[in-house]
């Protein structure tokens, strides 16, 4: 798990009442409602409208031009300099962004707030603490960004050479966000300031904090490394990397630490901003407050330019609001040696897989596969990239290796993964020893139960215990109704035709667009008599998109109903719920 995955993990599950808005916050962007036509192309009017349109097709950097324009043409620029602020900000150009900065009492006071950020870090991305100093001394920033304020304090008193100001630790009352990040600032500015021991300190209570201690192991452990205790890095390293083994940062850290290489630089007081900035976007971002996070993540960027995770946050920002080619330029900022470099190309590749570039998407998932051939993330993008575009054979043999690497004891997540590509590939022998194992393994996981039951129901074979194997993976999840279709095709296929109908009844309540769904409630239905239902349902089949081989078989049941014997072969393939 990554420090930014635990971050929003961490925020998710707190109380946090300040660095993230707990209602609904403003659209920054701004959506305003317009009176009639449409002026000239060069009108105000007509530059604001523009920039509207660009907004919501997710051109930031666009829609700031249209807007600063619109701003210089209007007599009365209050809201166009709203939008023009924050257009450029949310675009990533924050030098503009804090020229015209709304300063005014009459501005939106939300708006305002961040606009005083914006010029703080602007003036200590231009190397003048003591101005950003005291320009947020003069400003009191209330929520929802008075947490970053309080975190950048000591960082801004760090550049405006107040060494006794940078040593004292951020606090706001009752808030553990700022608790645990104001004493990491602390700790890496008494190191700054020579003052080993209370760093160290600070650190031990960091790492003291149980559903915290992860996002700050790294810290301590360059702290150590620093000092020129790489034994007592590598037994720190070694303590996380038992609760999460496949963590890249960490094992390259250790790997760094027990060959007693260059230990990471102290970070400077940019970089240290900069990372209180990240801290406070991945609260806005777990928040759901993305416009918030993407303006915190665009200023954190203009202090620490190299900020991998900010990057990678940026992407999925921008992923999420539809702007595919802003998040593809995020996600290529971080550099090939970056530890985030495998994450940032299974990312990269999934956009394109998303816009339909699905060859694209595989050649780079590819790539980053063969570059990192021990990654097991880029091994699993790849395969899972070739399994979302139905290449089962070569997904199967994509997890081969990955698979044999782990020995007697194999991830049953693997196993179920290769399971399902070869048991679509047509090689059922193969995938059923991969299922069997999986279910070993791990004999409690519905998805894997309900496939591998699944399957044998739909083969007519073992079925007492294929039902028995759904029914385990339904009480577990009774509100999937892939897992109730599933069971009620097992009493189908066992000629319990009144409890098929009942159990189907319920999945397609579930499932209502589901083609298979709705033609094994038609079959159902059929075999109980009910022959205007069932022939209702099959008719459904034909408006649910269904694929060629849906179509042909309902357009069969419809045309003859069902033979004594049921339909010769189902064409619908086991699902997870």
């Amino acid at each position: 798990m990554t420090r930014i995955q635990l971050l929003l993990a961490l925020v998710s599950a707190s109380a946090l009442t300040a660095c993230a808005a707990t209602a609904p916050g403003p659209d920054l962007r701004g959506k305003v409602a317009m009176d009639s036509g449409w002026g000239s192309s060069r009108s105000a009017y007509g530059q604001f409208l523009a920039g509207q349109a660009a907004l919501q097709n997710g051109s930031n950097s666009e829609a700031a031009t249209y807007f600063d324009e619109a701003r210089q043409l209007d007599e009365d620029p209050g809201v166009l300099a709203e939008r023009a602020f924050t257009a450029a900000l949310l675009a990533g150009d924050v030098p503009r962004a804090a020229t015209i900065a709304p300063r005014g009492t009459d501005a939106n006071e939300q708006v305002r707030r961040l606009g005083v950020l914006t010029r703080v870090v602007e003036l200590m991305a231009d190397g003048k603490g003591r101005d950003a100093q005291a320009l947020l001394k003069t400003e009191t920033l209330g929520f929802p960004h008075r947490p970053a304020a309080v975190l950048l304090a000591p960082w801004l008193a760090a550049a405006a050479g107040d060494n006794n100001g940078a040593v004292v630790r951020p606090e706001l009352q009752g808030d553990r966000f700022v608790q645990y990040f104001g004493q990491l600032s602390q700790a890496r500015l008494y190191e700054r300031a020579k003052r080993y021991d209370e760093a160290e300190t600070d650190y031990k209570a960091l790492m003291a904090i149980e559903n915290a201690r992860g996002l700050f192991v790294e810290d301590y452990g360059a702290f150590l490394e620093r000092r020129k205790r790489h034994a007592d890095a590598v037994a720190l390293y070694d303590q996380a990397l038992a609760r999460d083994p496949d963590d890249q940062g960490l094992q390259k850290a250790r790997a760094r630490a027990a060959a007693r290489g260059s230990a990471p630089a102290m970070p400077t007081e940019k970089q240290g901003a900069a990372h209180m900035l990240v801290a406070c976007a991945a609260s806005f971002a777990s928040e759901r407050q993305s416009q918030f996070g993407l303006a915190y993540l665009r200023l954190a960027l203009r202090l620490d330019p190299k900020r991998d995770d900010a990057w990678l946050l940026v992407g999925d920002l921008l992923a999420q609001d539809d702007d595919q080619p802003g998040a593809r330029e995020a996600y290529a900022k971080v550099a090939p040696t970056s530890t985030r470099y495998v994450a940032a190309q299974s990312k990269l590749a999934w956009s394109y897989q998303t816009a339909g570039e699905k060859d694209k998407a595989v050649a780079l998932a590819q790539q980053a596969a063969v570059a990192a051939p021990k990654d097991r993330d880029a091994q699993i993008t790849y395969a899972d990239l070739l399994r979302a575009n139905e290449r089962w054979a070569e997904s199967a043999v994509a997890l081969d290796p990955l698979i044999a690497s782990q020995g007697d004891k194999p991830d049953w997540r693997l196993l179920y993964m290769r399971g399902i590509a070869l048991e679509r590939a047509g090689r059922w022998n193969d995938a059923e020893r991969d299922l069997l194992t999986a279910v070993k393994l791990s004999p409690d996981e519905p998805d894997l139960l309900n496939y591998l039951g699944y399957s044998w129901i739909d083969r007519g074979v073992r079925l007492p215990e294929a039902i028995a194997m759904v029914q385990k993976a339904v009480e577990a999840r009774p509100q999937s109704g892939a897992m109730l279709d599933s069971l009620g095709w097992g009493y189908y296929r066992q000629g319990d035709y009144k409890t098929a109908v009942a159990k189907l009844e319920q999945a397609v309540e579930l499932e209502p667009g589901d083609p298979d769904v709705n033609g094994h409630l038609g079959d159902a239905y059929w075999r109980i008599g009910r022959r205007v239902e069932a022939r209702y349902q099959w008719q459904r089949v034909l408006s649910l998109e269904p694929d060629a081989k849906q179509k042909a078989e309902a357009e069969a049941k419809l045309k003859d109903g069902l033979g004594p014997n049921g339909p010769a072969a189902s064409t619908s393939v086991a699902k997870a719920g």
